[in-house]
């Protein structure tokens, strides 16, 4: 078989903000998407509602250029929106918006889909990052998908950074997932045998009209439909550059590592989609505070440890990428906190029924577009 690129490419998705008054950007005017596609060259791209506004980076092979890519969205993008007092923030919810108030995108695509899924799209306030990594062989690609579905969780912990919604303390470090859960076919991934059966459910679901195609399938992890990639789904987008850049590293060293396993005819255990949700659900819950579960010894252990398993795990991968500094940062993040705790660090002592003071929520709002923009 022969070797795949492993080439890499990562999409972030944006919610553009009012400066003054902190509030979304419901109907930002015409006109600053089209400055920003003009500037981007088509790498940009509405999103569900009006509000949103998604980049996606060309086909990268090392993360040098990862890294000036997405700081040149962001960079362009802010400038663009400063011209009407607005800046984007790179994070999976803000922390006060109602979604009631914010217009849908009016594209074919998405009225379809605000038509078909209803109430349930509508609350789709969320932001992700999603970042795919070429395995050009079909086989191949769903062998990997399926071992890939362990590290999720650790994945996802990495990353969190919606823990409020509508004004209030969500207890979660991850809300976004909470109402992408909504969705169908979200979630944990199946697993499948072949690219043959994968493609053979695919197919039913087109033929019964339930699906136009497998762009339609939400999970966590897909093989992208557009690309010969594996496309990991399950992030929250993150405020700062360094920690997305690190995860999108992490992500594609956990695929070299697999396919090196493969190679000496071997994988990775197998585990019920059962126990690996209940891993989702604590990275969900506690992001990088979180115990996972260790299947293989049956007892859980603090995801801080954890990461000092999947530095060591990766190690040949990372020198083979150059990306060794990239993935020793998923250290720092474990250390210090996503932007869910340094957003939850803002607002400090919440009260029983999590309703956040105005003021505070409007500091959080600052910290985002600042972290957003910062080190670029």
């Amino acid at each position: 078989m022969k070797d795949p690129s492993f080439s890499v490419g990562v999409e972030e998705e944006y919610l553009l903000v009012d400066r003054s008054t902190r509030k979304l950007a419901s109907s930002p005017p015409k006109e600053l998407f089209s400055a920003c596609e003009s500037a981007l060259e088509g790498r940009v791209s509405p999103e569900f509602l009006q509000c949103q506004i998604e980049v996606g980076t060309p086909v990268c092979l090392t993360f040098s250029e990862v890294r000036a890519e997405l700081a040149y969205f962001r960079k362009t993008v802010a400038r663009e929106a400063a011209a009407h007092d607005f800046a984007p923030i790179a994070a999976s919810t803000h922390p006060f918006a109602e979604w009631t108030d914010q217009p849908h995108t009016d594209k074919e695509r998405y009225n379809q889909i605000a038509r078909t899924m209803q109430v349930v799209a509508r609350r789709m306030l969320i932001c992700g990052m999603h970042v795919h990594v070429g395995i050009e062989d079909e086989e191949l690609r769903v062998d990997l998908f399926n071992q890939l579905a362990y590290f999720l969780p650790h994945l996802l912990a990495l990353s969190t950074s919606s823990p409020f919604w509508r004004g209030r303390n969500t207890g979660l470090k991850s809300y976004r997932l909470a109402v992408f859960n909504e969705m169908p076919r979200t979630g944990l991934p199946p697993r499948f045998e072949s690219h043959h059966e994968y493609r053979h459910i695919v197919d039913i679901l087109s033929s019964a009209g339930v699906l136009e195609d497998a762009t339609k399938i939400w999970w966590d992890l897909r093989p992208s439909d557009r690309f010969p990639t594996l496309e990991l789904r399950v992030t929250d987008v993150c405020p700062r550059l360094d920690d997305a850049v690190a995860i999108a590293a992490l992500y594609r060293c956990l695929c070299r590592m697999l396919y090196r396993l493969r190679r000496a005819n071997q994988s990775w255990r197998p585990y019920s989609r059962f126990l690996l949700a209940e891993n989702r659900w604590q990275a969900q819950r506690y992001g990088t505070e979180a115990s996972l579960i260790d299947f293989g010894r049956n007892e859980t252990a603090p995801f801080v440890n954890l990461v000092e398993e999947l530095i060591e795990l990766v190690r040949p991968d990372a020198v083979f990428f150059g990306c060794e500094a990239e993935v020793e940062h998923i250290r720092t993040i474990a250390l210090e906190g996503t932007s869910a705790d340094k957003q939850l660090q803002i607002a400090g002592d919440i009260p029983d029924d999590g309703l956040i003071a105005p003021d505070k929520l409007d500091r959080i709002v600052d910290h985002l577009i600042a972290e957003t923009l910062a080190d670029l």
